[in-house]
């Protein structure tokens, strides 16, 4: 049977709109860790920080049952003292050691209601809800995971340190991934010395599990693919391998640039929704923080999907400049580098 021929859609086309209940109802792993389990994650022999992390992940699963039936949110607000000492989880680590991987074998763990989103999910859903309905929706959950924990500016900070709090002190236990302490969070970013005591409360609601080890997706593949040659894609079709899907994104990397600049974050996910591979064309070294940043969180939501990556013009080591390597944001972009790697190998052109 001959292959079906894809349907070319544009994301600078797209507009999505996304209402609370959808952004609750997101609040669950990807596709990409929907069956995950601590059974299917694979420790490296050479890093015994990984199996100790599956053994204390596995206790901290069970302990998260222990939920207070004291007359719902306000009771336990108002009738409960706070908890003494941390009452969740923190995986620290590298990029590609498998932290999402185990944050979402978590939530899968827990018998009570669990809530997993990115750290952006979560200060969306307090700007669309306000930080009070925001406390209220989701003291009502058992655990919350919050993935890929950074701080990039002081609003963040504050916002995210009150939150914790008070989810704490409502009873629920916090679990979180990230790649950098969190006494640390924000360092090379704002004045952090000003914010300490916010960064502080933070550090005190979490044990931290170091988990060590290289990033898995560059294991034997250290450098991006060459991409293809820029007038190949004016047919595209040509070269797609069959595992790209039905529906393809295609579009000027500088239009779907300006386009993510005017589109929230909140809803790339809605953005990219039935897509099954994306080619850009004439891909550029990005000059500006805040447009990375933003590229940043299309990386992380197309990686969720296993979508495949084809693209024309410079290799994804080079999509950011040398200053924004050395930067505050540097752990963030190293990982936007690691995932849209591992996309264009599975999007590698054919022929």
């Amino acid at each position: 049977m001959a292959p079906q021929p894809h349907e070319f859609v544009h994301l600078v086309d797209r507009f999505p709109k996304v209402t609370t209940d959808e952004l609750l109802a997101g609040l669950a792993p990807s596709p990409r860790f929907q069956n995950v389990s601590f059974d299917t994650y694979i420790p490296d022999p050479s890093q015994p920080s990984q199996a100790e992390a599956v053994e204390r992940l596995r206790r901290f699963a069970a302990e998260v049952g222990g939920r207070p039936s004291d007359g719902g949110f306000f009771g336990r607000m108002f009738g409960k003292k706070a908890p003494k000492g941390p009452t969740g989880i923190y995986l620290d680590g590298g990029f590609g050691v498998g932290k999402t991987h185990l944050l979402a074998s978590l939530f899968h763990a827990v018998e009570g209601k669990a809530a997993f989103g990115t750290f952006v999910e979560y200060t969306n859903l307090v700007g669309a809800l306000s930080f009070r309905k925001a406390v209220e929706a989701l003291s009502q959950y058992s655990l919350v995971c919050i993935d890929e924990f950074e701080l990039d500016d002081p609003g963040d900070t504050v916002l995210m340190s009150r939150l914790m709090r008070e989810l704490s002190d409502a009873g629920v236990k916090l679990a979180a991934t990230s790649n950098t302490l969190p006494g640390s969070l924000g360092e090379g970013r704002f004045a952090a010395e000003d914010f300490k005591r916010e960064i502080q409360a933070l550090a005190s609601q979490f044990e931290v599990l170091r988990i060590d080890g290289e990033d898995y997706r560059h294991r034997g593949l250290p450098t991006p693919p060459t991409p293809i040659d820029d007038a190949l894609l004016d047919d595209p079709e040509a070269h797609l391998r069959e595992d790209f899907g039905t529906v393809v994104a295609l579009d000027d990397f500088d239009a779907l640039l300006a386009h993510l600049n005017q589109v929230h974050p909140s809803r790339y996910r809605q953005l990219i929704e039935g897509v099954n591979g994306v080619v850009w064309r004439n891909v550029t070294t990005i000059e500006s923080d805040a447009t990375a940043l933003r590229l940043v969180v299309l990386a992380d939501r197309l990686y969720d999907l296993d979508v495949p990556v084809l693209s024309s013009g410079v290799p994804f080591d080079r999509l950011f400049t040398e200053r924004m390597l050395k930067g505050g944001y540097l752990k963030k972009y190293y990982r936007a580098i690691s995932r849209l790697t591992a996309m264009a190998r599975a999007g590698g052109a054919e022929g």
